[in-house]
């Protein structure tokens, strides 16, 4: 949709006395009046006011276009161009918003047809799951892989969302028993042999060499996750006779407390470098925040001097990094702080501002006293609106000039 600014007198006239005029299929409608400049200045404003409904009506479209349901605001919109107060082809936004108002339901009933066609897709993978548990439990031997293929399902199971909670319940029970029936013949079978614990000799054995081996390792993030791997492993062995098994773990556990060791005090070593750091900055900051700010350009260069000895201190410990940072921010907000006033003391513009939102503050407090006169409140409510935003804009002026 073209820019009604690009031509405002396509869309609208503004009289000599600042009357603004829309003009369109459906004949003339005065939008509003303006007095605080010239009257093409006042169709620009009115045309302004169009673009401005323009783009919010796009935005709505980039919202449905991504799955969005922006109803309340294109009604909203909708509702807005009844009697708008702007210039511009307000016939053809209308037609625009009744088409992305289409565009928007067929979305929603898109988007209800796929929840639809997702419940049933998962209700039939659990299903599908479903009936596989109950296969391996009634017929599988192979303890270690079944086994494995029922944590995978249950994995699976935790994953698959949007099953009603009757039907999600009833898949579960199935599950759950049969579940519990394969754990009752693996159990049974275990208990009667005793190559059971044979194995887990061997298993821990293998473990216990793997951790001897990682133990001189200084990659700590990873060996720290691999015994931690290990150690679920080693729960998952089961027991050995007990001599073994005692004998087994006091290696595992010596090669493990090795490792963490050697950790820890690769660990206090850099804490104790960290907090030189931390010291050494905490040293530097007392220096920065001693910056004579009188001379806002040599403020600037002994900051930057700090910060870039900052960067060659190094790290310093997570939990002082906060309260250091802030303190070089306090620092270099009020150097920034002091280069602002500094440009607020020359800025010849600063009382020629404090006049042109004071006029506006003036010309929508008119405007919104004649449309109540006219009994029009709701433009003047939106007169008002605008009288308080230009006032508040107004005091930032004032302060801003009182404080040079």
């Amino acid at each position: 949709m073209p820019s009604a600014l690009a031509t405002p007198e396509k869309w609208g006239r503004a009289d000599a006395d600042g009357t603004i005029t829309l003009l369109g299929p459906d004949g003339e409608r005065v939008v509003g009046s303006y007095q605080a400049g010239p009257p093409a200045e006042g169709l620009e404003h009115f045309a302004r006011r169009f673009d401005a409904l323009v783009t919010e009506t796009e935005v709505l479209a980039a919202r449905i276009a991504g799955g969005g349901d922006p109803k309340a605001s294109l009604q909203a919109l909708q509702e807005g161009l009844a009697e708008p107060a702007v210039v511009g082809d307000v016939a053809a936004l209308r037609a625009r918003l009744t088409e992305l108002t289409d565009r928007a339901e067929e979305g929603v009933r898109t988007a209800r047809a796929e929840r639809d066609r997702a419940r049933g897709d998962a209700v039939a993978r659990k299903e599908a799951l479903t009936a596989e548990a109950e296969a391996l439990a009634g017929e599988s031997t192979q303890w270690k892989p079944a086994g494995d293929r029922f944590k995978a399902i249950l994995d699976e199971w935790r994953s698959i969302k949007g099953v009603d909670r009757k039907t999600d319940e009833q898949l579960w029970k199935r599950f759950s028993k049969a579940r519990e029936s394969f754990n009752r013949r693996r159990g049974s079978h275990f208990a009667d042999l005793d190559r059971q614990r044979v194995s887990a000799k061997d298993r821990k054995e293998e473990l216990a060499a793997r951790a001897e081996a990682l133990s001189d390792s200084e990659d700590w993030a990873s060996t720290a996750s691999a015994y931690r791997d290990l150690m679920t492993e080693w729960k998952a062995a089961g027991r050995a006779h007990r001599d073994a098994d005692d004998a087994l773990w006091a290696r595992f556990r010596s090669a493990q407390d090795r490792f963490f060791g050697r950790r820890n005090e690769h660990f206090a070593a850099r804490d104790a470098e960290f907090a030189e750091n931390a010291e050494a900055k905490r040293a530097l900051l007392a220096e920065a925040e001693r910056i004579d700010l009188s001379d806002p350009d040599a403020a600037r260069a002994a900051l930057r001097a700090v910060q870039e000895r900052w960067e060659d201190i190094g790290k310093v410990p997570r939990e002082e990094i906060r309260t250091l940072e802030n303190r070089l921010r306090g620092v270099e907000e009020r150097v920034a702080e002091a280069a602002d006033a500094q440009w607020r003391r020359t800025d010849p513009e600063a009382e020629a501002r404090v006049a042109q939102f004071r006029s506006r503050v003036e010309q929508f407090e008119a405007q919104a006293e004649k449309a109540e006169t006219a009994g029009d409140r709701r433009r003047a409510e939106q007169a008002r609106a605008q009288a308080a935003q230009w006032r508040e804009w107004l005091e930032a002026a004032e302060q801003s000039v009182s404080d040079r």
